[in-house]
């Protein structure tokens, strides 16, 4: 089969190639699927430069979640049968960026019928990401204020379907005119381009100076520290990543005279720590799918496009989420 490998380490364009390899064969507790939609997340960068938290011994194969058709179970697994159409988290060294792929069990669920190939490929990581720093952790209530920052990203983006479901009112801050129109199309209520307007007055003046009651931030850096600007009493401003490279540190002086939370969210966790919560979360998601209400915004790459697409994410010029798909 076709899969690209990374070597050696460093950007993503510069170090994946293709290679011909054997198809996997399935560990205990795996899955091997032919690959139907492989999605591209901001870790697989990270995972080819070497600065990803789990390191994979090279050569690996990235590719953080699939959409495919099941082809092989391995021992210990159960409810799954050969042609099911699922989602899943992979298994490194098999990617999803390979014509076929090894899925964790414990991380594979059904393919949503309401969703395509390539919007399956989609929904896992980013939407559970979002669903649990929402629901789990923000404890978001309807009629409160959230603010998304890249919400026309691949977790932003989910996080504004995801807000809106929920009844709240969103705020959704991007970076150029093209993506302002991408986040007013999936919902968000306000949308400010940072390049124009600063968030935080925008936020003050749309809720009359009280702040959001939840600040959703996936960038980081100076980004946020300006959303502790932003933040309402007893608000919380969920830490989901940092995008934008530089890792804040935070004076705990400034919560504590605001009556704000700083809450992480590390999503993989909860395979470990809850993961009957995990299937309650897809199921809730399967729901909303079927019901409109939420729909993975993709971008499709073919096989070849991959390395490109690699250098546009960790550029920061994608919208929604790129996926490969035969």
């Amino acid at each position: 089969m076709r899969a690209w490998q990374v070597s050696e380490l460093g950007e993503p364009d510069e170090v994946v190639h293709v290679a011909e390899v054997a198809v996997p064969d399935p560990g205990r507790g795996e899955v091997v699927v032919q690959v139907l939609g492989g999605a591209a997340n901001f870790p697989d960068v990270l995972a080819c430069r070497g600065e990803y938290q789990v390191k994979t011994p090279l050569p690996f194969t990235p590719g953080l979640e699939a959409c495919g058709s099941v082809v092989a179970c391995g021992d210990g697994v159960r409810g799954f049968a050969i042609g099911d159409r699922v989602l899943g988290m992979t298994v490194p060294p098999h990617g999803g960026f390979a014509e076929f792929a090894t899925l964790n069990a414990s991380a594979t669920f059904p393919a949503p019928p309401a969703l395509d190939d390539r919007e399956a490929a989609a929904l896992l990581v980013a939407y559970q990401t979002s669903w649990f720093g929402l629901h789990r952790r923000a404890n978001l209530k309807a009629g409160e204020t959230l603010l998304v920052h890249a919400a026309a990203g691949g977790v932003g983006s989910a996080a504004v379907q995801l807000g809106k479901a929920a009844g709240a009112t969103v705020i959704g801050v991007v970076g150029g005119p093209e993506k302002v129109a991408v986040a007013r199309d999936l919902g968000a209520d306000v949308v400010v381009d940072r390049h124009q307007e600063d968030f935080v007055t925008v936020v003050r003046d749309r809720t009359g100076g009280r702040g959001a009651d939840v600040i959703y931030d996936p960038v980081g850096g100076d980004t946020y520290h300006r959303s502790t600007k932003a933040i309402a009493f007893e608000g919380r401003l969920v830490v989901v990543g940092f995008a934008e490279g530089r890792i804040p540190t935070a004076k705990l002086n400034h919560p504590l005279l605001k009556n704000y939370s700083i809450v992480g969210l590390r999503y993989g966790l909860y395979h470990g720590h809850d993961p009957a919560a995990v299937g309650r979360c897809h199921a809730e998601l399967t729901e909303l799918a079927r019901d409109g209400a939420v729909r993975p915004l993709v971008e499709r790459m073919t096989f070849g496009e991959v390395p490109a697409g690699l250098r546009r994410l960790a550029d920061g010029e994608t919208t929604g989420r790129l996926v490969w798909a035969p």
